[in-house]
């Protein structure tokens, strides 16, 4: 089971949920095949495998919530959490958002009350408490399965122009209020989320922090922990030394022994197996 209510008995159960990132439908498609109990899909993956851009404000909600439903697509039995920005707008837009969302088959989205200056060193705009509040009240109105996980994240805690760690308390309070699922102090180390856990009403998302490890992040009470650009950085890294070490040797043979998998290990990954059976099933063999 990969929906919604999966994703429900995965955080009603002790214990963190880790989310590593897929930037495509075979990324996701191996966190799955790791072992993991949930994907996530952020719009950083999305800007950057999609667009070839940063993550700026530049994808829109038709192009991430296509994505999101390739990675759903591309997943057998974990739930999909996806990033749904600032809702694309005021409260009736992120009341669509939550339903194309749904719609693509996820199981919850983040919604984040930044406005401008997300990854960029310029002075950032955060919503105001009341405004956002009122967004998270449609977006969890707007659900039409009570069981999709709607997270409230705040980028005050971090984001220049944001009124700091206890801005980010008070807002967090007040978007649980008004229904979220889950808070999201985005961009607080972990260590800082755990002296100000206990002031948090609901249960608390985290991105993966330098030097936080999941058992430690565990300990300091986050409940869900995204890994938002794992494989991505991984799949660049690796790309990026094979078509170098390609380009000074020009031997695929001295690569496929260090680098690559061969094609029947990629092509039994990717499911011909099962399209050459349903074609000898319905008689195309």
């Amino acid at each position: 089971m990969r929906g919604a209510r999966s994703l429900r008995q995965l955080l009603a159960r002790p214990g963190i949920v880790v989310a590593p990132g897929a930037y495509d439908a075979v990324s996701a498609r191996l966190v799955e095949r790791a072992g993991f109990e949930a994907v996530y899909i952020g719009s950083y993956a999305t800007a950057a495998s999609r667009l070839g851009a940063p993550d700026a404000g530049l994808v829109g909600l038709r192009e991430m919530a296509d994505h999101a439903a390739a990675i759903v697509g591309a997943v057998e039995r974990i739930p999909v959490v996806a990033d749904a920005e600032n809702g694309f707008g005021p409260p009736t837009t992120a009341w669509r958002t939550v339903q194309e969302f749904e719609r693509a088959g996820v199981a919850g989205v983040h919604i984040e009350d930044h406005e401008f200056g997300k990854h960029l060193a310029v002075r950032g705009r955060v919503l105001a408490k009341a405004e956002m509040a009122e967004k998270i009240r449609a977006a969890v109105e707007a659900r039409r399965d009570p069981d999709f996980v709607v997270i409230a994240r705040t980028d005050a805690g971090w984001l220049e122009g944001g009124g700091g760690l206890e801005d980010a308390v008070d807002r967090l309070r007040a978007y649980a209020a008004a229904g979220a699922d889950l808070v999201f102090p985005a961009g607080v180390p972990s260590a800082a989320i755990a002296g100000v856990r206990d002031r948090l009403p609901a249960p608390i998302c985290a991105v993966g922090s330098p030097g936080a490890t999941v058992a430690r992040d565990e300990a300091y009470g986050i409940k869900l922990v995204l890994h938002y650009a794992l494989t991505l950085y991984a799949a660049y890294r690796a790309v990026r030394d094979t078509l170098a070490e390609f380009r000074v040797g020009g031997d695929v043979d001295a690569l496929r022994a260090a680098r690559l998998v061969t094609e029947p290990e990629f092509d039994e990954f990717i499911g011909f197996g099962r399209i050459e059976a349903l074609a000898r099933r319905h008689g195309l063999s």
